[in-house]
């Protein structure tokens, strides 16, 4: 007996990589509450809602928590690092202000 069984092989076949690609495109939500009761009193409710989507998408869709937020802007976090000049030049200040004092008591003596 003779296998004349042939191999199909799929031309459609969807890679790993193109998946991820259209879910990143297209985005994907993915949503679920929890609630767990005791004697029909409610004890506690978790609304959970997950978003799957590329930055591009999230910012098409005006979602934009990311920026301004420290952890994850480098522009933030180095506004929030101390700025040496300014520091320098509130040291310069209260010296003067310091200097300043002994005339300002006597003024009002």
């Amino acid at each position: 007996m003779s296998d004349n069984k042939k191999l199909t092989h799929s031309t459609n076949s969807t890679t790993v990589a193109d998946l991820l690609e259209r879910l990143l495109d297209k985005g994907i939500v993915i949503s679920g509450d929890i609630r767990i009761r005791l004697v029909e009193v409610e004890l506690l409710t978790l609304e959970i809602r997950l978003l799957i989507c590329s930055v591009d998408k999230a910012l098409e869709m005006g979602l934009d928590w990311w920026t301004g937020n420290p952890a994850f802007d480098s522009k933030a976090r180095a506004a929030t690092l101390p700025n040496i000049e300014l520091e320098d030049r509130l040291q310069q200040l209260e010296a003067k202000l310091a200097s300043l004092q002994p005339a300002i008591e006597k003024t009002l003596t």
